[in-house]
């Protein structure tokens, strides 16, 4: 299949890009520069320079194009992510450059359109499993503009196509910065958990959101959680990350101490969201290959231990 890659060179998008290669697709993928055209083609891609907020360029860079994935994305550093304006670029591209994308995928005949959403979106719904049909809870300005991602996505099935909107859990890898931040407060024992750390956390390594993207591609049109096997309460989630690197495990700090310095964001990570990677795994016949975080923080470790040695 003939795939065009939004955000090719992104945390999510090259490990995308070398699993479609890997899979036989014949891939484009947006990149902005030399540098960034030179990773592309090492991963067996063709680089494409085009502004994803230009309609007219955008419809000839993915003319041609059978499926169109949207993984553009704008993620403030940790630091910065309880300002909102921290978050316009990524607003943009969920709602301006998806609707440019839709229109140019349609335009191209493309048969599937893939939107990387967020479980984000869910909301606090305590130790229940979270299904695809979970109640939504959008207080935080900034979550609004993937439901508008997730509509443009709905809106190129009413024409016909398969529109897919794959909702990932909490990423990490050892090349994503949020990562290495993670880390590098583990390995100072200043990565906190909020209050007694019972609430839920979902999250997936980012390879394995890769593998998902490309099993995507044969699934029938809807929204499909993308997490692991097993969620992990926040003590344990901070446990693993603790142990992965060989350190005292997490302390902790007031639930009301985290909200007020985590901001706008706080409010979902302190939030209870236990969801259900089910109905995408019985779809597309996809798995994770690390079960939960305490598998996938210790790969995380061997290879940060390995690029220092």
């Amino acid at each position: 299949m003939k795939v065009f890659v939004a955000g090719a060179t992104g945390v999510l998008g090259r490990p995308t890009v070398r699993a479609l290669v890997e899979d036989g697709h014949a891939v484009r993928g947006t990149a902005r520069g030399p540098e960034k055209a030179d990773l592309l083609r090492s991963l067996g891609a063709e680089p494409v320079e085009v502004d994803l907020f230009d309609p007219d360029a955008l419809r000839a860079g993915i003319a041609g194009s059978e499926a169109v994935l949207h993984f553009a994305t704008k993620i403030p550093p940790i630091m910065r992510m309880r300002w909102k304006g921290a978050w316009r670029e990524n607003d943009r591209l969920r709602t301006l450059a998806s609707r440019h994308l839709v229109d140019a995928a349609i335009n191209s005949g493309a048969q599937v359109f893939v939107y990387e959403s967020i479980t984000f979106i869910y909301g606090e719904h305590g130790d229940e499993w979270i299904g695809e049909d979970g109640s939504l809870s959008i207080s935080w300005a900034s979550l609004k503009s993937t439901l508008d991602a997730e509509g443009e996505t709905k809106r190129f099935t009413e024409g016909g196509g398969r529109g897919i909107s794959l909702r990932y859990a909490a990423f990490y890898a050892p090349y994503a910065q949020s990562t290495l931040d993670t880390i590098r407060l583990a390995r100072r024992r200043i990565f906190p958990v909020p209050g007694d750390g019972s609430n839920f956390v979902s999250s997936i390594h980012v390879d394995d959101g890769a593998t998902a993207a490309v099993a995507a591609l044969q699934a029938p049109a809807g929204v499909y959680n993308v997490t692991d096997d097993e969620p992990l309460r926040m003590r344990d989630y901070g446990r693993a990350i603790t142990d992965a690197v060989g350190r005292k495990p997490p302390r902790r700090v007031p639930k009301w101490l985290f909200g007020l310095v985590g901001g706008g964001p706080a409010k979902y990570i302190l939030s209870s969201q236990r969801v259900a990677n089910a109905r995408f795994k019985e779809k597309t016949g996809w798995a994770p290959k690390y079960r939960s975080a305490r598998e996938g923080f210790q790969q995380v470790a061997q290879e940060l231990k390995a690029q220092e040695q």
